[in-house]
């Protein structure tokens, strides 16, 4: 009988999203132990806000690691849209429309990244990589390597206002992650995306269009990272061209922690934005115990390693 229940047990599939969910528990639990000042209303705020940026491009590389793809670009992609916003602005653009001139934009450079994978068959790594060098050295060009400053309270609310003890951007952000879902969930372009991350071949055979539907997942990045870029300037009061920086390797790692499979073919919105919230508490937590910013990086590159070796583990 034992041997049954253990048995029973082994094979039960327990949500991913659960084992996060516990350890990011535990990770409040201990960091309240260390910090007198971790468990506390304003620092929670914070840690919503310190997310919120990492939850909408985690959202967008979720999609894109679904489809057995990377985007190394999504800084570089939130750094210029950013600075097309301010720019904007100060050129007395109305507010609305900078911020539609920078969602666009974000939009456009990602299907271009979908246009180079899909269209000139460019890897993923590749293409990604390149665009993340010429989209940050336009930022450089465009702005002169000078940060823009001084927005309206208009535009900056999207980053510092609240909607009761909640920040605006957290609200924000997870709007777009619930919004990346329902892609998922209900639309041909996410089941066409799990196909191709499933088995590529076997989706081209099945009638999908493969270019078709890479434009279109890059494209959703694009405009993700081009969300976040909003919240980011408009909380910083400032755009410049090192915003975003190292950036992708947080959204990776929260979207893989999340669920999401490096292989392709497996994705979980609400598991990203757990991992995403997990990587801001981990952040902060070590910023209250003084943790130099060395360390810090080199403790984030360890929950990378461990995410992989976690998904491959997964995949067994």
């Amino acid at each position: 009988m034992n041997n049954t229940f253990f048995k029973k047990l082994k094979n039960k599939q327990i949500p991913a999203e659960s084992g996060i969910f516990l350890a990011w528990v535990l990770l409040i639990l201990a960091f309240s132990i260390l910090s007198p000042y971790f468990f506390t209303t304003q620092n929670f705020s914070n840690i919503l806000i310190q997310s919120a940026i990492t939850i909408v491009i985690a959202s967008g590389a979720t999609i894109v690691i679904a489809s057995g793809g990377i985007d190394l670009s999504v800084g570089s992609v939130l750094c210029l849209s950013g600075i097309l916003m301010a720019m904007g602005i100060k050129a007395d653009i109305p507010a609305w429309a900078s911020i539609l001139i920078g969602l666009s934009a974000g939009t456009l450079m990602g299907a271009i990244n979908g246009f180079l994978i899909g269209v000139v068959k460019i890897t993923p790594l590749i293409a990604t990589l390149a665009s993340l060098s010429v989209i940050r050295a336009l930022a450089y060009i465009i702005t002169d390597a000078r940060p823009i400053y001084g927005l309206p309270m208009s535009f900056r609310i999207f980053g510092t206002g609240y909607i009761g003890p909640i920040p605006y951007a957290f609200v924000l952000a997870i709007f777009v992650a619930l919004m990346l879902l329902l892609v998922i969930k209900r639309t041909r372009t996410g089941r066409y995306t799990l196909a191709i991350g499933g088995n590529e071949e076997a989706a081209r055979l099945s009638g999908v269009s493969l270019w078709k539907t890479k434009i279109a997942i890059y494209a959703l990045a694009g405009l993700c990272s081009s969300v976040a870029a909003l919240i980011l300037t408009a909380r910083l009061n400032a755009a410049e061209a090192l915003a975003g920086s190292g950036i992708e390797m947080e959204a990776i790692a929260a979207a893989v922690i999340g669920g999401a499979s490096l292989a392709g073919g497996v994705a979980s919105i609400p598991g990203t934005i757990i991992g995403a919230i997990l990587m801001a508490t981990l952040k902060n937590g070590l910023t209250l115990l003084s943790v130099q910013p060395y360390f810090q990086q080199l403790t984030i590159g360890i929950v990378i390693v461990a995410a992989v070796f976690i998904d491959k583990i997964r995949r067994r």
